[in-house]
């Protein structure tokens, strides 16, 4: 692959990068510096173009990213044995989760947030009829209900379970009676808010710093139409969400204002995008599925917060609702 590349010199070392679910990625060290090599499992090689052109463009306004390096020819994507393959140049920076993020810090991440948002609106067109094509179907708790009993009975059927089949199991009781209080809740069609380009993925492991200032938005393999306010609540779930399953309200308020400010969105398109979240977050369980459908237990270090975040978003709706918008 280094062949294809005039100035990236001569491999040294080849060492994986350990942390992310999805995709290989290793750090790459050749005689001319240090590399960030991408295998794309999905290997949509249109796709990926269609990505690295993005980041470009938002490098190019400012924006924090890590572009790929050309290949010779120009290319950025390298298509090897029928596997995608990209290369970048290596950022200096660690991941910060939101217990490690002041107040000041937290505006920055919205503001941030809001800044991408809006200059993917500028750099991205959506084309002819594409947003007309965008549908958001919010889950039926029918087929989650269903799901459920799928997932009890995968979990019952340990023959030695361990402490997190029991939580699985008390989870999965315990929302199952969740959603038969709140099913009448299910967000209409037409509620969603605005559509347009985002990240599609902006999450701790996604975002590296160097020091206090964002380094680079990295892992662009989701871009894609998506009511983009939902983006801002579901990464504010995952940055301040608390071991214990709760949101830090107060570092949520000054990245949320801070987003809205950046990125022109109104209150009520965050107040819809947290109803139509904190639904999306009630009926999923895509944690349980890895473990007990796909025997892929990568994800399980997350189910705690995660699973009780959904019990606490339901009880404490309104203070959420209230962060996201005042």
């Amino acid at each position: 692959m280094l062949r294809r590349y005039r100035n990236a010199g001569e491999p040294l070392s080849c060492e994986p990068v350990a942390q992310g679910l999805l995709n290989h990625s290793y750090r790459l060290r050749t005689t001319r510096g240090a590399y960030f090599l991408k295998h794309h499992l999905d290997g949509d090689p249109a796709a990926i173009v269609h990505q690295h052109h993005a980041t470009q463009r938002l490098q190019r306004l400012g924006v924090p990213v890590a572009p790929p390096v050309e290949s010779a020819s120009g290319e950025t994507v390298a298509v090897i044995g029928g596997s995608c393959y990209a290369l970048h140049p290596w950022i200096e920076g660690s991941h910060r989760h939101g217990t490690q993020l002041s107040a000041r810090a937290s505006r920055r991440l919205g503001a941030l947030l809001g800044k991408v948002h809006t200059c993917l609106g500028w750099v991205l067109e959506p084309g002819p009829g594409a947003l007309a094509q965008v549908t958001h179907v919010s889950p039926d708790p029918a087929e989650t209900f269903a799901l459920i009993d799928d997932l009890l009975a995968l979990a019952r059927d340990r023959a030695r379970p361990d402490p997190f089949d029991l939580l699985a199991e008390h989870r999965l009781v315990e929302r199952r009676a969740l959603l038969e209080r709140h099913a009448h809740r299910r967000p209409r069609p037409g509620t969603e808010p605005a559509t347009g380009w985002v990240h599609g993925d902006f999450h701790p492991l996604n975002l590296l710093y160097r020091g206090a200032e964002p380094a680079a938005i990295i892992d662009w393999d989701r871009l894609g139409l998506q009511p983009r306010a939902e983006e801002a609540v579901r990464a504010a779930a995952i940055f301040f969400v608390r071991p214990t399953g709760e949101l830090d309200l107060a570092k949520v308020r000054a990245y949320a204002r801070a987003y809205r400010e950046a990125a022109g969105a109104d209150p009520w398109e965050l107040a819809a995008a947290v109803h139509r979240v904190w639904w999306e977050r009630l009926n999923d369980f895509w944690i349980l599925r890895w473990r007990y459908q796909l025997d892929d237990r990568r994800a399980d270090p997350l189910f705690s917060a995660v699973s009780a975040l959904a019990v606490w978003w339901t009880r404490e709706y309104e203070a959420v609702c209230e962060a996201f918008t005042e």
